[in-house]
């Protein structure tokens, strides 16, 4: 496989990640009706009685989720004249030239007109088309951070520039002044031991739900209560806290516990957590179903195929039977009702928290079942096939017993179908397991997007859906790539296919 092949692949996986944003976009942001966003923002609901402030309220939001367009009056004739001047309060009347000339304006535009219910004041909006909103989204989702970041216009003087030194830990850091990280490049104890702010994912704010908090804070930001430590800040105040100083970003108004802290405008963090993040959740366990079912599945697969028929293969047979056959949901509440039965490990994640390893073996283990049966099934019927190919009789007319036609060509050609899958399902821990993890209450990826369908998060759908689909494209590729690795026989390129 040359780079060139590998260069095209990654251009398709691009291309098709690209069109399922489009479509996603289409459902979220036009089939789906946006008033339904607000079912869960509690501040939307108090303006009831505010029926001005409701409507600004609305069009803002969908303003900053990308639906539209919003223009208000207010801001039109602020820019006509002086703030409090009597010639700006008597252009806010309903019906004055300025209102008039402002219609004419932007109806000219292609936006619509419309008047606030009690003020009668204009305000104008216009939709934005599926592909321009996938446009400015895409446009956005790389962010470099460079000393000219920061806009602040009360901090004109503002140096702009980058140092070296270290940080409040104690960890080598590239400092940079003006950038929205204070730094850039730092070292500290945690994996992958450097770390970096220069280029950044940016999906957006989450909403309804973990209003304020970026989506990728969201997911990957650890959970709990904030594990405090003795700190040292940069003015020399020690205190008991759990921030951690890599992520410190400009802050425009410093208030009076910042300036005990910081001795500069970089004061907004985030704090360390007991428990891990969702993310890191889902994945630890999906890793440790996926090491059992691989360790148990294609073993007992491999004695199924060689004792075809017999007792073992039937044994076996019946728990991929009953495992295909009976709902997810039975199972897992069977094997939970029966593991807790048996031994004292807890039913629920959350009896030990996530420090304590009894908290994982019935999840593991519950979410191991179903790949250890379809492991099984396909090892075996990978060998039964193997083994009945012309190269096997072959080998046995040359002499070959049959341990070394097992090892040396049936289990080499088996197993790359096998292997094929191992990315995807590596990858696939990072979504987690909706029915698992909600059986036993885990605080995992799971439930990310069915809650955020539920509850009209399109900020959250929309990143989780391209996470998802790049994972998922980059996974099948590294299979490919894995497979030409453990066979070289086979070649992915075109022109080697036709040789």
């Amino acid at each position: 496989m040359n780079k060139g092949y590998i260069l095209k692949r990654l251009l398709r996986s691009v291309i098709s990640v690209l069109l399922i944003m489009v479509i996603v976009f289409t459902l979220v942001y036009t089939l789906v009706p946006r008033t339904s966003i607000f079912a869960k923002d509690d501040a939307f609901r108090k303006l009831a009685t505010k029926p001005d402030d409701k409507v600004e309220y609305q069009y803002y939001i969908w303003e900053k989720l990308g639906y539209l367009d919003f223009v208000r009056s207010a801001d039109y004739l602020q820019e006509l004249y002086e703030e409090n001047s009597p010639e700006l309060k008597e252009a806010q009347k309903p019906g004055s030239k300025e209102m008039e000339d402002f219609k004419a304006k932007y109806e000219a535009e292609g936006y619509t007109v419309e008047t606030y219910p009690k003020s009668g004041r204009y305000y104008a909006y216009k939709d934005t088309p599926v592909i321009k909103h996938v446009a400015i989204w895409l446009s956005g989702l790389i962010e470099i951070d460079t000393p000219w970041a920061v806009d602040d216009e009360e901090n004109p003087d503002l140096e702009r520039g980058l140092s070296f030194g270290k940080t409040e830990s104690g960890g080598l850091a590239l400092i940079g002044s003006g950038s929205k990280h204070k730094y850039l490049l730092y070292t500290d104890s945690n994996f992958p031991w450097i770390h970096q702010n220069i280029i950044n994912l940016t999906f957006g704010e989450s909403y309804p739900t973990y209003q304020g908090l970026d989506v990728l804070d969201v997911l990957f930001s650890s959970q709990g209560k904030e594990a405090k430590r003795p700190v040292t800040y940069s003015t020399g105040k020690e205190g008991e806290s759990g921030i951690i100083f890599g992520t410190l970003t400009y802050k425009n108004k410093l208030d009076r516990m910042d300036k005990q802290k910081f001795q500069d405008n970089y004061a907004t963090y985030r704090t360390d957590k007991e428990n891990p993040s969702m993310v890191a959740i889902s994945f630890i366990m999906g890793i440790i179903a996926m090491i059992i079912s691989y360790g148990l599945g294609i073993p007992i697969g491999l004695l199924m195929a060689r004792r075809k028929d017999k007792l073992a293969d039937k044994i076996g047979m019946a728990y991929i039977i009953f495992t295909i056959a009976v709902p997810s949901l039975a199972y897992i509440f069977l094997f939970r009702y029966l593991a807790t039965s048996i031994t004292n490990l807890p039913s629920v994640f959350t009896t030990y928290g996530a420090s304590d390893i009894r908290s994982w073996v019935l999840p593991a283990i519950s979410l191991a079942l179903p790949s250890i049966a379809g492991l099984m099934l396909w090892t075996r019927r990978y060998v039964v096939d193997q083994t009945n190919q012309d190269y096997v009789k072959f080998a046995k007319a040359k002499g070959l017993n049959q341990k070394e036609i097992f090892r040396r060509h049936i289990l080499k050609n088996a197993s790359i179908p096998i292997m094929h899958g191992i990315p995807a399902s590596l990858a696939g821990c990072i979504g987690g397991a909706f029915i698992t993890e909600n059986i036993y209450a885990v605080g995992g990826m799971g439930k990310m997007l069915p809650s955020a369908i539920q509850e009209y998060n399109n900020t959250m759908i929309v990143a989780l859906a391209f996470l998802f689909s790049m994972i998922s494209v980059l996974s099948v590729l590294a299979g490919d790539i894995l497979i030409t690795k453990i066979d070289p026989r086979i070649s992915l390129t075109e022109k080697a296919g036709r040789s």
